[in-house]
């Protein structure tokens, strides 16, 4: 008996002990401070229980976070029920100062204030709030201390004062009504609806500029949710409405697992108002609409687009949000639009048209045809001629081009034929390594007219050339031509900036044709030219057979000074250019069976078109110096005939000495008249 006495003795001093601690001024005390420290460990705060008042049926508790930051809750309980009814009220006026407790810089103020009733199995939470300037009811019932009902309603909620409660600048300004009534916000098994209207709505053009340096109109807006909820799943209707930008989308969404069925339409009047949010640098309109059906799992994505005022159609199926397959029809897409809407300069004008059916968009077993029809294009030879400062106008030119490209894992295969007014190419199998970045191609090209390229080559040129070879590029570059000119063939390579031609069988007189200079000279030339694009220097070493000259001013004095006809003999020799940019040094030795031509040091400027020439003539053993200066065309053409003339005088004075002299005399006065004529000439 004793030890029951013990025992009830020990509950009933527990119970005043605890009674007291907890239920009186003097308990109220002492545990105070031990709360406080508790508080300024949770929220990094220096927080104080300004109030701390706890009886057994009513309480009343005001915690000042710090400086104008205050909760205030008071109220009656029942530890038996464990039911209670309080009142509480929120002011915090300096929001900034509550970074370590919220975690993020917030501005201005909040206030709210309510009551919380209920018990530990249903509490009612009803309030109200002027967040962000607004006038705002709520009510919160929670089941199991979990919230499973919310109404809600927002009124006039003022977007600036939003942003910058958020610590966000000023980008827009509107008014905000929100009304939300969720009847059962329990996981899977969702009801109720939300509608968020935004009303007189303004884009801050200024602050828009300065942080992403998008220059728009001023703008005004307006925006409409509406969305049902049931279950897990999610209907609803959205639209935003503006002078810049329409967009509109409805359907039906399962966040959980997600399961997609909606429709969009995107109408923006101007792209770079979108930079901000997708990085993109373009500009221009754009319409596009379109549905998206499916899962994570597998998703369907299709629409249509007018893009750069074309007729556009694409569908793509996602599997884990990666594309799976993609196809894609566009028509009429206008080239000039195109360039202007990603910022590039006025190129070209043209239709473009392109079919895309790729069957695997895994980059690792890529499969998949694209076609591409350029017609009805014009090149803005204006433009192109100022931005590659080209010496002359670029002539007017037109061009079309059809591709046909296969994709075949890391290996593209392209067919090409592009037909302009300048040239036309014809590629059988372009191949593109995406591994190594490699390229191998054929080509073929086909120059009707080489005078049309004198904006290029600065040469008024006579004629075509078609040409073939292959294009190879991977580590080093590497490119053959091969080419029936000229009467001949030319075989050329070039190995990154070494250009190397075999030249047989060439015609001079189609080349001076070709290069537009006199045609003074036949015969066909065998020779090798190499030459460094980089330093634009190079060698040509070369072979004359079969020569002849064609009616001169130059071989006309020969005939008249020397007395041989030099047009009757045939000619054949070394022929050798040292090339220097522009300037040409050039030096030929041609023999016939009783006459040689020679010259060391013909210089030769392609760009000014001059020449200066010394050239060396042994006519059937009468020798004659000829000078050419001035216009390639139609040079100064200058005549030395001092050696022809020292011989034939001294063969004539020999003569006539030999019928009056004896063959001493007359070998010394040989002699003399040779120093004699020496001098005079």
């Amino acid at each position: 008996m004793k030890i029951i006495m013990w025992i009830l003795g020990l509950l009933v001093a527990l119970v005043a002990f605890v009674y007291v601690a907890a239920f009186t001024s003097v308990g109220n005390a002492t545990v105070k401070p031990l709360i406080e420290t508790e508080i300024q460990k949770q929220t990094h705060l220096p927080s104080k229980l300004a109030v701390f008042h706890l009886r057994m049926s009513e309480f009343e508790i005001k915690l000042v976070l710090n400086k104008n930051n205050t909760i205030h809750l008071k109220g009656d309980y029942s530890l038996f029920s464990q039911s209670f009814d309080i009142l509480y009220n929120v002011r915090l006026e300096e929001l900034r100062t509550l970074k370590p407790l919220t975690q993020t810089q917030l501005q201005s103020s909040f206030h709210t204030n309510g009551k919380i009733k209920g018990d530990m199995k249903l509490i009612n939470v009803d309030g109200k709030s002027d967040v962000a300037k607004s006038a705002t009811d709520y009510h919160v019932t929670l089941t199991d201390l979990n919230p499973t009902s919310i109404i809600a309603k927002i009124d006039s909620a003022d977007l600036a004062s939003l942003l910058y409660m958020l610590n966000q600048k000023e980008y827009a300004k509107a008014k905000i009504d929100l009304d939300v009534n969720f009847k059962n916000i329990t996981p899977h098994k969702l009801d109720g609806n939300i509608i968020l209207l935004t009303k007189n709505g303004a884009l801050n053009s200024g602050v828009l500029k300065k942080d992403f340096n998008v220059t728009i109109p001023k703008t005004a807006f307006n925006m409409k949710l509406d969305a049902n909820l049931n279950g897990d799943a999610v209907d609803y209707s959205y639209l935003l409405n503006s002078n810049l930008a329409k967009i509109t989308s409805a359907g039906h969404v399962i966040p959980q697992p997600l399961n997609l069925n909606l429709t969009y339409n995107i109408d923006v009047k101007e792209l770079a108002l979108l930079k901000p949010i997708s990085g993109a640098d373009v500009r221009g309109p754009l319409r596009l609409s379109g549905k998206v059906k499916g899962s994570k799992e597998m998703m369907a994505v299709s629409g249509k687009t007018d893009i750069a005022a074309s007729n556009t159609t694409f569908s793509a199926v996602l599997k884990d949000f990666a594309p799976k397959s993609v196809k894609a029809d566009i028509k009429g897409l206008h080239l000039e639009k195109l360039l202007y809407m990603v910022k590039q300069p006025h190129y070209a004008d043209a239709l473009f048209d392109m079919n895309v059916d790729i069957a695997n968009a895994d980059m690792k077993k890529l499969q998949g045809v694209v076609q591409t029809n350029i017609r009805k294009g014009l090149v803005d030879s204006r433009y192109m001629t100022k931005a590659y400062e080209f010496s002359s106008k670029m002539p007017r030119t037109t061009f079309s081009a059809k591709t046909y490209t296969t994709l075949n894992k890391n290996i593209i295969d392209t067919k090409v034929n592009f037909l302009s007014t300048l040239a036309n190419l014809d590629v059988k199998k372009a191949r593109f390594d995406m591994n190594d970045k490699s390229i191998n191609s054929d080509y073929r090209v086909d120059i009707k007219d080489l005078d049309k390229l004198y904006f290029v080559t600065e040469r008024h040129l006579k004629g075509g050339v078609i040409a073939n070879g292959e294009l190879k590029k991977a580590k080093d570059l590497d490119f053959t031509a091969h080419s029936n000119i000229a009467g001949g063939k030319l075989d050329a390579k070039l190995h990154n900036d070494d250009f190397h031609a075999d030249l047989n069988a060439l015609k001079t007189l189609d080349i001076l044709d070709m290069l537009i200079y006199p045609k003074i000279f036949k015969a066909t030339i065998d020779a090798d030219l190499d030459y460094n694009l980089a330093k634009s220097k190079g060698k040509l070493s070369g072979f004359l057979s079969h020569g002849s000259f064609m009616k001169n001013q130059a071989l006309d004095l020969v005939k008249k000074y020397a007395h041989t006809n030099l047009y009757d003999q045939k000619f054949k020799g070394d022929v050798n250019a040292d090339i220097n940019k522009e300037k040409i040094v050039a030096a030929f030795d041609l023999r016939s069976n009783t006459s040689s031509i020679k010259s060391k040091n013909t210089k030769l400027n392609t760009l000014t078109k001059k020449i200066n020439s010394k050239i060396e003539i042994i006519a059937n053993k009468n020798p004659l110096t000829i000078t050419l200066k001035g216009d390639i065309k139609s040079p100064r053409v200058g005549v030395d005939a001092s050696k022809l003339i020292t011989k034939e005088a001294t063969k004539a004075l020999q003569k006539e000495a030999k019928k009056y002299l004896d063959k001493e005399t007359t070998k010394q006065l040989q002699k003399e008249a040779g120093k004699l004529f020496k001098g005079l000439f």
